[in-house]
């Protein structure tokens, strides 16, 4: 318990004794951080010059990747995309191409290896309407088998979730509440940057049924399966506008550059949101917790209370 030199109405030599509520007190305010207390101005700028930063390092990649893709995504898609667009089209016949696609997207992610490119030879091959059909019926399949297969080692996976808490609370959400809280959790987890495969078998560490898992997955993967249809239908256009010698119409550029950026700036509004939302969500849950917490001291205290005055 901390003391203190009296001042008024103190003699000399004389001590108070200051609360240790207040002492506490005092010493978080004497150990508060630099960036507490500060006036507006000064955090105002901090994030103006935080944002500027971020500006120009994405000015910097954006950079760099037109540049890879100017210089180098012509040589790249003569050498290596249209020649193998060619060698399918004439090695495999239209149901043979389906079949593949649908078996590498639905069992791929079981033993942990990406399935976009199949997903864009299914937009190559098929377009948007039967290659989403193919794509979305295999992609139920994908996520549902590590569902099962997880389950057997629930609790390997739930100590392997441990080594990252933060994460871990995330995907700990889709396992909280009713059919409907699930359903939402795991269609925001699924539009978040959080890994499509690993969250395949993340999952399993929490209480989430298979209903409100399934059906969550299957609406938070749209957007994912559009954009890459769109992809596969980018690269078959610039292949054989390579393979012909010549170069993408001023109509085409146009078109698509702007299913590009419009694809683009989608995909980054959407998961942007989805982020937003599932902090939101985190903290909904957090404040739940907190006062269901103090409802249950408050009864146990007018319980112990009345046991007392009886």
């Amino acid at each position: 318990m901390g003391m203190s030199g009296a001042t008024n109405g103190c003699g000399a030599g004389e001590y108070i004794r200051i609360p240790e509520d207040v002492e506490a007190g005092l010493g978080k305010e004497a150990g508060k951080g630099e960036g507490e207390g500060e006036c507006p101005a000064v955090l105002r700028w901090r994030a103006i010059r935080w944002w500027a930063q971020v500006a120009a390092l994405g000015i910097l990649l954006a950079g760099a990747a037109a540049a890879a893709v100017v210089f180098l995504g012509p040589l790249v898609i003569k050498k290596v995309i249209a020649p193998v667009i060619e060698w399918e089209s004439r090695t495999f016949s239209r149901p043979v191409i389906a079949l593949i696609c649908f078996g590498a997207i639905a069992f791929f992610p079981s033993v942990l290896l990406p399935s976009s490119p199949f997903m864009w030879m299914a937009g190559m091959s098929f377009g948007y309407f039967y290659g989403f059909l193919i794509i979305t019926a295999a992609m139920s399949i994908g996520m549902s088998l590590p569902f099962f297969i997880g389950s057997a080692f629930h609790s390997k996976i739930h100590r392997w979730l441990e080594k990252w808490p933060k994460k871990a609370a995330f995907v700990r959400l889709a396992g909280e509440g009713d059919w409907f809280h699930q359903f939402r959790a795991v269609a925001l987890l699924r539009i978040s940057p959080f890994p499509y495969i690993v969250f395949n078998y993340a999952s399993v560490a929490t209480n989430v049924k298979y209903g409100p898992y399934i059906a969550g997955s299957m609406a938070g993967t749209v957007h994912e399966t559009f954009l890459a249809i769109y992809s596969g239908k980018l690269l078959q256009s610039l292949a054989v506008a390579t393979t012909q010698g010549s170069f993408l119409s001023v109509d085409q550029i146009i078109y698509n550059g702007l299913g590009f950026s419009v694809a683009a700036v989608s995909t980054a509004a959407i998961t942007i949101y989805a982020k937003k939302a599932l902090q939101k969500l985190q903290a909904d849950d957090e404040l739940e917790s907190a006062a269901t917490t103090i409802n249950f001291i408050n009864v146990l205290n007018r319980g112990l209370w009345c046991n007392v005055n009886s």
